[in-house]
């Protein structure tokens, strides 16, 4: 990517986590060379890098899955604790499904295996750090499917009427606090479009607000609004092909 363009993004700053001292200054040799990441911090402990997120008040945490004073959900618990606004990618050595499973569950907005590739790290850094969720491709399959199947499990065993996909998509919308008019723009559709999903939204969930509906979408799904995005657009273009 050219410098200039580079130069005109805010820099990340990021906190390592990571017990080996070998990983540690690999990453940072990596993330030193792009113009917008900055590393400000790195910690071999959760203890050590609360104190350090706690002070430093980092963009985003690159976090190792297997710490000597914590598990990755008390990790990940206890980092967003501190600073909620926090952004954590995990990486790994290991790409098991109960583990990414944790650490989702736990509040982490990214995956990673430890053996990607150097560019796409860095892209799975600037896509965390925007707000949206990463999930490498070896684990995204069995993640994605898992979180689709909980989803509609919640929504049979709660007793609400099934959303459509379009409405599905539209939820996270809210929870962001966008407007008609810029979920029309994203969702490439007209307003009064949006209005009607969100009329039937409203009938379905048993709502009145927007408030109301975003709340009922953060209760149900317990999933960062990226992945969640994902798994509904996964769910329409299968829903296309059959």
């Amino acid at each position: 990517m050219p410098n200039h363009v580079m130069r005109s993004r805010a820099v990340t700053t990021i906190v390592l986590i990571d017990d080996y001292e070998l990983v540690r200054c690999g990453l940072r040799t990596i993330l030193q060379s792009q113009l917008d990441m900055k590393v400000v911090g790195e910690a071999a402990t959760l203890t050590d890098g609360l104190s350090i997120v706690e002070r430093l008040t980092p963009r985003l945490v690159l976090l190792d899955v297997k710490l000597q004073d914590a598990s990755i959900g008390e990790a990940c618990r206890r980092l967003l604790a501190v600073a909620p606004n926090l952004r954590i990618l995990v990486l790994t050595s290991c790409g098991d499904q109960a583990t990414v499973r944790v650490a989702i569950q736990y509040g982490a907005h990214g995956f990673a295996l430890k053996d990607i590739k150097m560019d796409d790290l860095v892209c799975a850094i600037r896509t965390v750090a925007s707000g949206h969720g990463y999930l490498d491709p070896r684990v995204r399959q069995q993640v994605l499917h898992w979180f689709r199947m909980s989803s509609r499990s919640r929504l049979t065993t709660k007793g609400i009427t099934e959303l459509t996909l379009r409405e599905r998509l539209v939820l996270p919308f809210l929870v962001e606090g966008k407007t008609n008019k810029e979920i029309a723009a994203q969702l490439q559709v007209s307003d009064k479009t949006v209005k009607n999903y969100l009329t039937s939204i409203f009938e379905k969930l048993q709502v009145k607000r927007r408030a109301e509906a975003a709340a009922w979408f953060m209760r149900e799904t317990h999933m960062p609004i990226g992945l969640y995005r994902q798994a509904e657009v996964q769910n329409r273009e299968e829903s296309k092909e059959s």
